[in-house]
């Protein structure tokens, strides 16, 4: 086979560190055709043609990058990126140790090459590896075990209405879709009394997960512990921003399966409709121009009020360059001058929707070389302190507010063993398991500690707090301990999904639905 040799071996060392998941029978015939002596040149370099074709599918199909299809799918988004996050991205599937290896396995080669028939040791490792692992996992492949039902596992119903009980994921699913899409929540008239009246804001931030800030360092934030609401098992559910765009703004419904994202929602869905509807006017905000995947009319399409439009960023400072090379604006010079803008303005009670992409990967910031991977932490503790200066600011103002923070989905800083740091496919639970915190700006009396959330929880559950606080308005004199409305809050199941992937809590760990409807063990 010659210099195929080094194909096999790359994929042999790729298995080895848990890269690969080789099809040992496709990769054993392509070997034994290689293998085959054609005397004739122009027959033999149309088979090293085809020959390269079929081993560079064969070798994507098995490596943990994205399915081809999703990549032709957003072609034209990759083509924004620029040439320096597309080195950065590089560099993350091909590490320099790879590169050394690879480099010393080449050296090896040559050496053993003149000495040893390489060929023959290649076949009996594609032979012999895989007779191994049958030996070793008679029944599965480490982390990729086909997942059997499992009678009497439960999944988490609402805090009303108890639980639903199914055996198997695909039923387990089935009963969560039925449970979700019976589930609503409605909005009471917000009283129309000025010196309780408030705003509410809320502030989707793209890119951020407990996963990720405890890589980050950052779990311990001051931030967190001025939320008067935080919920620590909160299900964000999408992994890409699009979909959680939908999804929040359609927080007042049960979670939808991906492609009913895309399809109109039920009356009653969107958040900012029945708060529009409660008393409060719309606005929106944006930190970026909202034109990469069309994110801008998404938004304007799914916030369910007419005519809302965030106004231009003109005038204030660049604060970093997106993996577009488009301009990203700090978010306190972003929302103080609107909210400088609003307090001139005055009038009733405003609901706002911000988005930011501060913490997006590929983002560079304008004072440093640093790769977007290594400058997170430093753009999150801006960010944090940003929002934190917000809330101080609105408290200085003497205006009442309920400001929600809550993220899009995480920014995958870690990676795991089928995808590498940054790639959001996989709708793992380090991924969507977000950070969410809700704070009370202007109470009469200022809550001491915080109302900590831990059951399963998702935009329902969200919904569900902000209803409660319209009912009964914490800013009004003799209003009841923050604790009670939190009380029976509608629970949700960890399930992340996207596209072509459907994740889902398993005991202490989970299960993936890959694209071929396949239930496998999720990885760490």
């Amino acid at each position: 086979m010659g210099i195929w040799n080094l194909y096999f071996i790359a994929k042999l060392y790729l298995f080895h560190g848990g890269r690969l998941q080789p099809q040992w029978l496709l990769n054993l015939l392509l070997a034994l055709v290689l293998v085959v002596r054609i005397r004739n040149p122009w027959l033999s370099a149309l088979r090293h043609a085809a020959a390269v074709a079929a081993a560079a599918a064969l070798m994507y199909r098995e490596s943990d990058l994205p399915p081809f299809a999703r990549v032709v799918s957003q072609f034209s988004n990759l083509q924004a990126f620029t040439p320096v996050y597309l080195l950065e991205l590089a560099q993350r599937v091909v590490t320099r140790e790879m590169l050394l290896t690879a480099l010393a396995v080449l050296v090896i080669f040559w050496i053993v090459n003149r000495r040893v028939r390489v060929t023959t040791l290649v076949l009996v490792a594609l032979v012999a590896v895989p007779f191994w692992q049958m030996l070793a996992a008679p029944q599965s492949t480490p982390g990729t075990r086909a997942v059997a039902a499992a009678p009497g596992t439960a999944i988490a119903g609402t805090g009303t209405s108890g639980e639903v009980t199914a055996s198997g994921p695909d039923t387990r699913l089935a009963a969560f879709r039925n449970q979700e899409a019976r589930r609503e929540v409605g909005f009471p008239r917000l009283a129309a009394t000025p010196d309780t009246q408030y705003d509410v804001i809320v502030l989707h931030i793209c890119s951020l997960s407990w996963d990720d800030l405890d890589v980050s360092r950052a779990r311990d934030n001051p931030l967190f512990k001025r939320f008067d609401f935080l919920f620590t098992n909160f299900s964000s559910a999408a992994s890409y921003s699009g979909p959680a765009a939908i999804r929040v703004l359609r927080a007042a419904c049960g979670q939808q399966p991906h492609e009913d994202l895309y399809e109109p929602a039920a009356p009653g869905c969107h958040l900012f409709q029945a708060l529009a509807q409660a008393g409060f006017s719309t606005r929106m905000l944006l930190n970026h121009d909202g034109h990469f995947d069309n994110f801008l009319k998404e938004v304007q399409e799914e916030i369910g009020v007419d005519n809302v439009a965030p106004p231009p960023n003109t005038g204030l400072p660049v604060a970093m360059r997106s993996f577009d090379n488009s301009p990203v604006v700090g978010d306190f010079d972003v929302l103080q001058r609107w909210f400088h803008s609003r307090e001139q303005a005055g009038g009733g009670p405003l609901a706002l929707y911000y988005n930011t992409v501060t913490l997006h990967d590929g983002n560079r910031l304008t004072d440093t070389s640093l790769s977007s991977l290594e400058s997170y932490p430093l753009r999150l503790s801006r960010l944090l302190g940003d929002i934190d200066k917000v809330i101080e600011m609105v408290a200085q103002s003497g205006r009442r507010a309920v400001i929600v923070f809550v993220p899009e989905h995480g920014a995958a800083l870690r990676g795991d063993a089928d995808q590498i740091a940054g790639m959001r496919e996989i709708p793992t639970p380090r991924i969507i398991n977000v950070p969410v915190g809700v704070k009370l700006v202007g109470l009469p009396v200022p809550q001491q500690d915080t109302v900590t959330i831990d059951a399963p929880t998702s935009y329902l559950g969200l919904s569900q707090l902000l209803s409660n606080l319209m009912a009964n308005n914490p800013f009004a004199p003799q209003a009841p301990p923050l604790a009670q409305y939190v009380n029976d809050l509608p629970q949700t199941q960890m399930v992340g999904e996207n596209e072509a992937t459907v994740t889902m809590r398993e005991g202490k760990g989970y299960v993936v639905r890959t694209p071929d409807g396949v239930w496998i063990e999720g990885k760490p």
